[in-house]
């Protein structure tokens, strides 16, 4: 779960919704989006059999926040997606008749069985699921709630979403929270079989009262968080690796940013030694969830959030996308290290390439790169003091354009990764506030930056740390243009950009597969 906006009541049923998301040119074509309505977070990921399956929040009635259903699709590759049928519709009473919020997917004994929040009015509280064995159908639990209150004595802001695993002969769950007038929190709780729960006791909690207003801000409640060992560690305190905990910061209904605490996970509490931004996007790669693959690989998706108003989504009939699948793994500084997962490059068609050389202009357009679906791969050496940038969608006359600069400091090697919408739209409703992070740097300055351009969606992988936002430039079919330019001593070392192909069939998508 994530923001709380409903349909007003009264409100008709709205038709022909994936007909007219098929036709909005800002629709993604290579992101994972429904076939149309609501879409927010990411749930139940897994690698069953041989198949990824990805769960997620989904309204099939309207592209808006409202009674959420669980919708689900499968890849064999991580790139093409099959719609299955809706796992879960919320109950016409019982604990989740206003709506099966977020949630995961465990394996319990051979049987496939999803823990996620059922709301009924104000109040969240854990359910459990369980499927057939190919995780198309699902029985719900005459228990349900399986937790029927949030910890007895203590004043939570809110009480939702789920983190489940095995750990030795027990389950364990954390559920995001937060303690009024502390800070966000996860709640621990233990199991023998998914159904009752002993609570443990918060297994972290933050001070809400630092930072208010930065960008490491850890809000009044956790949403989705995730618990994980990366490296060495296995997640439940016995490898020598570091374990790491994901959450989303939110506060009284506003969704802010992904963070995660580096740290170690030991007995029935997280000892953290850093904190870090998850997503230089803020609340655009927002809610994430990961899950380990048959291949061994930590895989991440996030929700990339709209960043046009709610009456535009509605005329759409759409909103909201997942981030491509990202690879995380542990880098040598410590933090998180994304990348687009191998397996995206199968979409790659016509390459176009740039000469290596000095960077001489502040901007030079590439008359031979164009479009709205573009993988682009550049590697660039900064002097100290330079700046390079890299523009995308932007039309003829340069009204609406694009920039991602990256930038070196004359001292140090903490640069600057920034993305600029200043200019992305000239629609004034839109989100265009620029985004930016910290970015490490080499001796040489070198920096390895990748982007992915899929329409409104924008993904930026500079040196391993991403951004993720979204862009709605007014003119679609001319913002296509693409371009490079330099303050200072900047040497272009590698160019290729390739033209992406759509994941997905054409035609419209059923709404209920």
């Amino acid at each position: 779960m994530t923001h709380d906006l409903t349909l007003p009541s009264g409100t008709p049923v709205a038709e022909g919704l994936a007909e007219r998301a098929l036709r909005d040119p800002h629709r993604p074509r290579f992101h994972f989006t429904s076939p149309g309505g609501w879409l927010n977070d990411p749930n139940g990921l897994t690698h069953w059999n041989g198949v990824y399956h990805l769960f997620y929040q989904y309204n099939p009635l309207a592209a808006a926040h409202h009674r959420i259903h669980w919708g689900h699709a499968t890849s064999t590759d991580l790139v093409h997606w099959t719609d299955e049928p809706v796992a879960l519709v919320p109950g016409t009473d019982g604990p989740d008749r206003d709506g099966c919020w977020s949630g995961v997917l465990v394996d319990d004994g051979g049987v496939p069985t999803l823990v996620y929040s059922g709301r009924h009015e104000d109040r969240e509280l854990p359910c459990v699921a369980r499927g057939s064995a190919d995780l198309r159908y699902w029985t719900k639990d005459r228990a349900n709630p399986v937790i029927t209150a949030p910890p007895e004595g203590v004043d939570t802001t809110a009480f939702r979403d789920h983190c489940v695993w095995r750990e030795g002969g027990v389950w364990r769950q954390l559920v995001g929270s937060g303690i009024r007038g502390v800070g966000g929190t996860a709640f621990l709780y233990e199991s023998d079989d998914l159904r009752t729960w002993r609570y443990v006791g918060p297994l972290l909690t933050g001070d809400a009262s630092q930072n208010r207003g930065k960008l490491d801000w850890t809000g009044t409640m956790w949403e989705c968080v995730d618990l994980f060992g990366i490296g060495d560690s296995d997640g439940d305190g016995d490898g020598d690796g570091t374990d790491v905990l994901v959450f989303s910061a939110w506060d009284e209904g506003t969704t802010h940013h992904p963070l995660y605490w580096t740290g170690r996970y030991q007995g029935d509490t997280f000892t953290p030694t850093a904190l870090h931004r998850l997503d230089y996007g803020g609340r655009y790669f927002y809610a994430p969830q990961s899950t380990r693959d048959e291949h061994g690989r930590r895989i991440m998706f996030g929700w990339l959030q709209e960043g046009r108003t709610d009456e535009a989504n509605a005329q759409a009939g759409w909103c909201g996308a997942m981030s491509v699948p990202r690879g995380v793994t542990l880098g040598t500084d410590g933090r998180l290290h994304q990348a687009p997962v191998p397996e995206l490059t199968e979409l790659r068609r016509e390459r176009a390439e740039v000469a290596p050389g000095p960077l001489a202009d502040p901007y030079t357009p590439l008359h031979g790169v164009r479009g709205d679906q573009l993988d682009i791969e550049v590697t660039l050496s900064l002097a100290p003091g330079a700046t390079a940038r890299l523009v995308v969608r932007e039309t003829p006359d340069g009204a609406e354009r694009t920039v991602v600069e990256v930038s070196r400091p004359y001292v140090g090697t903490r640069g600057t990764l920034r993305l600029h919408r200043e200019a992305s739209s000239l629609d004034p409703t839109v989100d265009t506030e620029p985004r930016y992070g910290e970015l490490s740097l080499d001796d040489d300055g070198r920096v390895d930056l990748r982007v992915l351009v899929d329409h409104s969606a924008l993904e930026i992988f500079a040196n391993g740390r991403p951004l993720a936002a979204r862009i709605y430039p007014t003119r679609p079919d001319e913002a296509v243009g693409v371009g490079i330019g330099a303050v200072g001593d900047v040497a272009l070392e590698r160019f290729d950009a390739w033209q992406m192909a759509s994941a997905f069939t054409e035609g419209p998508r059923p709404l209920w597969p």
